[in-house]
């Protein structure tokens, strides 16, 4: 029997159409993030823990969350990594756990917290909703 979770990393790698090879880990998309501050897991650190297979902490980390989807980080990285992307994926990933392709109302309201950036919100009600 194949363990599923062996393949998650290459399905956010997929998903994201990065290639987590070409990052040099400058942090130059971390430096360029307005959310950075509000991240446990930073954008240029996203692909090092890809690197290592943890997937489980990315989507359990509060910078799914916290990520505006600005772009700064796409547009900060030399080698075009887009660690935007890999957040995408990993939202993706997290909110398709049953097999979903939507969260319900309750469910998104329920991850909303009060010091949340508006355009996040907006964004994740366009996406998940």
């Amino acid at each position: 029997m194949h363990n599923l979770n062996a393949y998650r990393p290459q399905q956010m790698e997929m998903l994201s159409g990065t290639d987590i090879n070409k990052c040099m880990k400058c942090g130059r998309c971390s430096a360029a993030c307005p959310s950075a501050a509000d991240m446990d897991i930073m954008p240029h650190q996203f692909v090092s823990y890809l690197a290592r297979g943890d997937v489980d902490s990315l989507l359990n980390s509060n910078s799914l969350w916290q990520c505006l989807s600005c772009f700064a980080c796409v547009q900060r990285c030399p080698r075009g990594v887009m660690p935007a992307n890999l957040i995408e994926a990993a939202r993706l990933m997290a909110i398709r756990p049953k097999g979903q392709e939507h969260l319900t109302i309750e469910e998104a309201s329920a991850m909303l917290e009060p010091d949340m950036p508006q355009q996040l919100i907006i964004a994740a009600f366009r996406k998940y909703l």
